[in-house]
């Protein structure tokens, strides 16, 4: 196997990675592809088949190594932008019909919503501010 050969391989290779990469989603399999496509250039340049397999082997554990924990840490983050009815937990409210345990209406985020108090003892009269502490179905639990 001549250098040439050499580098073609590793570019299948990195290619052959490649697919599990887009079928499977788990980035370690990129990992390894830019692993082989290092260990093409390596054998571009005429490096013997143990340094190609040295670099291929370095390189991969280096970035799932280094790039994993990265990673997971940022698909562990919840998202900064708070959409749906994450975004109504914590907005104030208007009383617009008297709020109990049972029933009652308020205006949030332009919108009049069913209501209930967190606190069933606990009534708001009209024109009270209140905050909403969950949304259940089409109702915000208010306090």
């Amino acid at each position: 196997m001549d250098s040439i050969d050499a580098w073609v391989w590793w570019l299948v290779v990195a290619a052959a990675l490649g697919i599990p990469l887009v079928v499977t989603a788990m980035p370690e399999f990129g990992m390894f592809a830019v692993g082989a496509v290092a260990a093409a250039a390596t054998a571009g340049l005429g490096a013997g088949v143990v340094l190609q397999v040295l670099v291929f082997v370095v390189v991969s554990v280096a970035l799932i190594a280094v790039v994993r924990p990265i990673a997971n840490r940022h698909a562990a983050q919840r998202p900064q932008l708070a959409t749906g009815i994450d975004a109504l937990r914590g907005r104030q409210a208007v009383v617009l019909e008297r709020v109990d345990g049972a029933d009652g209406r308020i205006k949030l985020a332009g919108e009049i919503w069913s209501a209930r108090s967190l606190h069933p003892d606990r009534a708001y009269e009209v024109g009270q501010e209140v905050d909403v502490v969950e949304i259940e179905g089409a109702t915000a639990i208010v306090i």
